[in-house]
């Protein structure tokens, strides 16, 4: 029985020489140029930011404090209480202009910048003012006990700062030069130690009124 169906799928196909110029979509060969792109500006300005007014007032209103410090001691603390334990940081440090100005400061809280920051707040609160020569040392010996440790400051010309510890750091900061520290005593506290540095130096002023009477 005759059927109009073909047996075989057939796809008819046009050769590309017979397609027509006009075509919409555009024919690219082998040595055809491609479809040229839109140019766009090539200098360009950059885009420009636009400033937070209130960055750059913060900025400006900043101000460097004139007192360098330096952490002497961090001590970890815990206090017992009815619920356990609690834990804090104990911090000193030491404070200064480098300038015959300088302070020892201690600051405990349970975050270490806030201890920081108390420990700087006393350390200009508790600041003393040394007594220098014009070469910027010590006009005479002095020595000084703080618990149980024990300072003794010589001035020591053309021979700069020798001393160790935490006494080094009172007197670097305290802006003094060809001095000569020695720890009189066994305690390796150096908070015990800066403090009494300072001591020693804050005796300068009264030994040097005494005998100017």
């Amino acid at each position: 029985m005759p059927t109009d169906e073909k047996t075989e799928l057939e796809v008819e196909t046009t050769p590309i020489a017979e397609i027509p110029a006009d075509a919409t979509a555009p024919v690219v060969t082998a040595g055809s140029a491609l479809p040229e792109k839109k140019d766009f500006p090539k200098n360009r300005p950059p885009r420009e930011h636009k400033k937070n007014p209130r960055r750059s007032a913060r900025k400006d209103t900043r101000v460097r404090s004139e007192f360098d410090h330096k952490t002497v001691s961090v001590r970890r603390v815990t206090r017992v209480v009815a619920g356990g334990r609690r834990f804090s940081f104990s911090i000193t440090l030491v404070a200064g202009n480098r300038k015959g100005m300088v302070g020892v400061g201690q600051g405990k809280s349970s975050d270490t910048p806030i201890a920081i920051d108390k420990a700087v707040r006393d350390a200009k609160k508790n600041m003393i003012t040394v007594k220098t020569t014009k070469e910027m040392s010590i006009p005479h010996e002095v020595d000084a006990k703080y618990g149980s440790c024990r300072v003794l400051i010589m001035p020591a010309p053309g021979r700069g700062i020798l001393a160790g510890s935490s006494a080094r750091t009172v007197l670097e900061l305290a802006g003094l030069n060809s001095v000569n520290a020695k720890i009189l005593s066994g305690s390796k506290n150096r908070a015990n130690i800066a403090k009494a540095t300072i001591k020693a130096l804050e005796e300068l002023a009264k030994t040097g009124a005494r005998r100017s009477k």
